[in-house]
Formats: structure tokens, C-alpha cells, sequence
């Protein structure tokens, strides 16, 4: 697509303008969606939005001000794009860094990444100043839909397209988004390029992502290697997040010993005040290693050097307990909440009912969520998952159902997992009736059950010859995309044939032939 030329001849003709207009050409990148040839012609731009922009143009000038509201105020983005270049050819008037901003994430969001490139090469040759943050921006939305190469795309545009070199901002960013989607291949070219071509050099934020991803990778040597380079460095020092890092990879490898000795480290060589963030990570790499009691002497020991515990520690020393089957433990934390004068928030609640549900304490689970209403804390669809799951453990099953059928009416947002749970549990127990039941109700809420538990839904309605229910089933599966596997489906076409339905096997057939299974 690169090599397409921007500089062509557009669908339409701008009003005459002074001299002082813009000589570069209009855009069109929702064209480069499709393209039909090496030079395909450009799309007529919306009607409804180029009229709109033109009474407005022909009322007052429009400034970059208004231009920004009116492109991001459009709710198709092709009308944003419209509006954009129509706006181009008022006599005087220019785009800028934040006119451009305010395209390419309306571009972006929408995911029209083909449209993004077309406009970034125009920027390219635009004669005013651009920041990075316009391709910084841009970043998250790459990532977000695993677009992972134009991440590093968008770092390297910034040198041309702002003339200056990027900023250790813009690298961090960078570098953390690829850290997230564990691109190691794109990192060491970043890393490379940062350092060899750019010639920056690498500042405490940075480093601190290069400690997060060696701690990820389990590689803890390499992380502390990479604190001492810090240490001689003269552009970066370790600070809170740097040993905050390495304290949870030591946690989460078990090395609790050496995660407090370089907590007291940090503390006496460094001087560094931790945080409640750096006391939570103590507290549960104790926890998960079952010395519950020893996570609660660092709430004791957080007081003593003037740190409060917060909800967050409660809660995670309240797993804690839980994790080991010590309910009573568990609300004494609970009360330890409420006598320091902290709000018992909704993972406060959530993590005491947790414990109760699975204590087999379900119904003072029901009353604690209850009591979250009279105090005026909501209960979320976590708190509602963990009560499903505690009445389908407990054979409650009925109840479970009656909670996804009413909660929904009572403004309450259920997930997926929600209905997924009770499903799963109904399944399991080989209840097809119930189950059959709550198919009708996912469906109807156009909520697609998990994949295994489709194909085990329809296998079992075949075990029992239910073939009416087992059609009728799959066809309102299949309008959400489901296609069953190989195994349900000769099932399914044995049970038809069984019963001498030919023609509803062959319909059957017909209808999910061409369909694509599922990962």
C-alpha cells in the first residue's frame, strides 16, 4: 500500500482558494480498504457530511478549534475524513498537529489502520510542527487490536514526521506495549535501533521495563545485573518501581527470603520509602506460599514505619486465610478494616463472601451482599459470579439459575462467565432439561456458551434422543457463529438418520458446511 502516491487527481474538485492554500493534494485513505488496482480512484467523499461542512464553511470560518469538535463529533469516519479535507480549502487555512490528532484516532478506533497509514504519509509532508504524541497515541490502539509491528512503526515515524529524534517517553511506551504482547524479536530491534541509530540512552523508566520483562521471562539474574548497571549509570537510578519489580518476580518464584532481604535492601542502602503497593507484594508471595501468619506481621510492621494498610492489603491477607480454608481468621481482617476507619469497598466484600461461599457458608455470603446494599456498597458481577458459583458448588443449582434470570432485571450487568458457570455446572451433573433451559435464556440474551459446552450440550441431547431439542438447539447456536465439531456433528446426523430424516440431514449439512470452527 506504501507505494501508492497520495499525489493524484482528486474525486472532486475544491473551491478555487488563494494562494495561501494548502498545495498538497486531498485524501482519501478509506479507499486504501479495498483497493481495486495499482492506482485506484479515489471515493466521492459523503454527501451529508461535505454538505454539512460546506454551510458551515459558508457561514464563518472554521478554526482548528472547531475543526477538531466537528471530526470527532461525527459518528461515521468517513464523514470525518470528509469534513477534514473540505475544511482544507478555506483560503489561509491549514491543518495541524492537533487537526491530525483528532483524524487518525477517529480512523483508529474505528480500526481503519489502511486509512491511519494514508493520512500518516500526508503528515509526512505537511510543513507544520508535529509532536510525538501524535503517533503515541496511536501506539495502544496498534496494540489493542495485535497489530504488534505498528507499534514499532509508529516509534520510527517520528523522527520524519516531527523532525526531531524520539523521547525516552516515546520509547518507554513503546517498549512496554511490545513487553505486554511478549514480542522479544520486536524489542531487541527497538532496543537496537534505540540505541545504534537514535543514540538514546536508556533511562531509569526504561530499564524498569526491561526489569519487568526478565522477571516475566523468570530470568532474575539478568534483572539484577540490570539494577547494578543502574546503580553506575548516570542517566538512571533505581527507584520504588525498579525494586517494587523485583520483589514480586522473587515472590512469584518463591524466593520469599530474598524478596525481603532486597526489600530491607532498598530500604537501607537506597533510602527508598516503600509503599503499600511494595508491602502488597510481600504480603501475598506469603500468602501463596502458605505463611499466612507471616503476611500478617507485615501489617504490623507497615504501622510501625508510619504506612497505614490500605483495602488492598486487607483483602489480599483476607485470600490469604481464605486460601488455607480459615474463615474466622478471615473476618477478623474484615473487622480490622472497619475499626481502622477504612471503607469496607466492594473487593472487601467480595473477597469475605469468596471465603464464606466456599466454606459452604452460602447463605451468609447472600446476607453480606445484603449488608454491601444497606451500606451503599454495590455489589459487581464478580461479587454476583462468586455467589453463582458458591450455590452450583453447593448443589443449589436452581437458585443459581433464578439469579441469572432476575438479576438483569434488577440493573445488574451479568458476563459471559456468569451463565457460563451455572452451564458448565449443569453439564457436569448431566441435568439436560435445566440445561436445554438455560440455552433458551443465553441465547435469547445473546450470550454464546463456551465451545466445549456446546458440542457436550448437543452430544448429550443425541445420548438421550432428544433430536427435536438437539436441532433446534444447534440452529440457534448456529446463528451466533457456532459450528460444532467434527464428532457432535456425526452425532447429530446419526440421530437424524436414525430417524429416518434424511432431509434434515442434508439441510443440516447445507447450513454449516461453510462455516469456519472455531479456535
Amino acid at each position: 500500500m506504501a507505494s501508492h502516491s497520495l499525489r493524484r487527481k482528486p474525486s472532486f474538485t475544491p473551491s478555487s482558494s488563494s494562494s495561501s492554500s494548502p498545495s498538497l493534494p486531498w485524501i482519501s485513505p478509506l479507499q486504501y480498504l479495498k483497493p481495486t488496482s495499482q492506482h485506484p480512484s479515489l471515493p466521492p467523499p459523503s454527501p451529508n457530511s461535505a454538505n454539512s461542512a460546506t454551510r458551515v464553511r459558508r457561514s464563518r470560518f472554521i478554526s482548528h478549534d472547531d475543526a477538531v469538535r466537528l471530526i470527532t463529533r461525527q459518528p461515521d469516519p468517513q464523514q470525518s475524513l470528509d469534513l477534514f479535507n473540505s475544511i482544507a480549502t478555506q483560503p489561509g487555512f491549514s491543518h495541524n498537529h492537533f487537526t491530525y490528532a483528532a483524524l487518525l484516532v477517529r480512523l483508529a478506533r474505528a480500526r481503519l489502520f489502511p486509512a491511519v497509514d494514508a493520512v500518516l504519509r500526508r503528515a509526512a509532508s505537511e510543513p507544520c510542527r508535529f509532536h510525538e504524541s501524535l503517533l503515541i497515541s496511536l501506539m495502544p490502539m496498534y496494540s489493542r487490536s495485535s497489530l504488534h509491528e505498528k507499534i514499532l512503526e509508529a516509534f520510527h515515524l517520528i523522527l520524519p514526521i516531527t523532525r526531531t529524534k524520539p523521547s525516552n517517553k516515546a520509547l518507554s511506551t513503546c517498549l512496554n506495549l511490545l513487553v505486554e504482547a511478549g514480542r522479544i524479536d520486536l524489542i531487541e530491534k527497538l532496543l537496537f535501533d534505540a540505541k545504534t541509530k537514535l543514540m538514546l540512552e536508556l533511562n531509569t523508566c526504561t530499564l524498569n521495563i526491561l526489569v519487568k520483562l526478565h522477571c516475566r521471562a523468570g530470568d532474575l539474574a539478568s534483572a539484577f545485573h540490570l539494577i547494578e548497571e543502574m546503580r553506575q549509570s548516570k542517566s538512571s537510578t533505581p527507584n520504588l518501581i525498579t525494586y517494587s519489580t523485583l520483589i514480586g518476580g522473587l515472590c512469584s518464584e518463591g524466593r520469599l527470603k530474598d524478596a525481603f532481604q532486597l526489600f530491607e535492601e532498598m530500604i537501607e542502602k537506597d533510602h527508598i520509602v516503600p509503599d503499600p503497593l511494595t508491602y502488597n507484594l510481600l504480603i501475598d508471595g506469603f500468602c501463596r506460599h502458605e505463611s499466612v501468619e507471616k503476611a500478617r506481621t507485615i501489617l504490623s510492621f507497615m504501622r510501625n514505619n508510619n504506612c497505614e494498610p490500605n483495602n488492598f492489603n486487607y483483602s489480599t491477607l483476607m485470600n490469604g486465610f481464605c486460601r488455607e480454608g480459615r474463615l474466622e481468621e478471615a473476618k477478623q481482617v474484615f473487622n480490622e478494616i472497619q475499626s481502622a476507619g477504612l471503607e469496607t469497598d466492594v473487593v472487601c466484600y467480595t473477597t469475605l463472601i469468596n471465603c464464606l461461599c466456599r466454606a459452604g457458608k452460602i447463605d451468609e455470603g447472600i446476607e453480606l451482599v445484603t449488608e454491601m446494599r444497606d451500606s451503599g456498597c454495590e455489589a459487581d458481577v464478580v461479587t454476583y459470579n462468586v455467589l453463582i458459583e458458591g450455590l452450583c458448588r453447593g448443589g443449589r443449582v436452581g437458585e443459581a439459575m433464578a439469579m441469572l434470570e432476575g438479576l438483569p432485571h434488577e440493573g445488574v450487568r451479568l458476563n459471559v462467565a456468569s451463565y457460563r458457570i451455572v452451564m458448565n455446572c449443569l453439564l457436569g451433573n448431566g441435568e439436560v432439561d435445566r440445561a436445554v433451559g438455560l440455552l433458551g435464556l443465553m441465547l435469547g440474551r445473546r450470550v454464546l456458551p463456551h465451545y466445549a459446552a456446546s458440542n457436550k450440550l448437543l452430544l448429550l441431547l443425541c445420548e438421550v434422543e432428544r433430536l427435536v431439542d438437539a436441532t433446534v438447539a444447534l440452529f440457534g447456536l448456529a446463528e451466533m457463529g457456532f459450528v460444532p465439531e467434527t464428532g457432535t456433528w456425526l452425532a447429530l446426523a446419526g440421530s437424524v438418520c436414525r430417524e429416518r430424516k434424511l432431509k434434515k440431514t442434508i439441510e443440516l449439512l447445507d447450513d454449516l458446511v461453510g462455516g469456519d470452527a472455531p479456535d
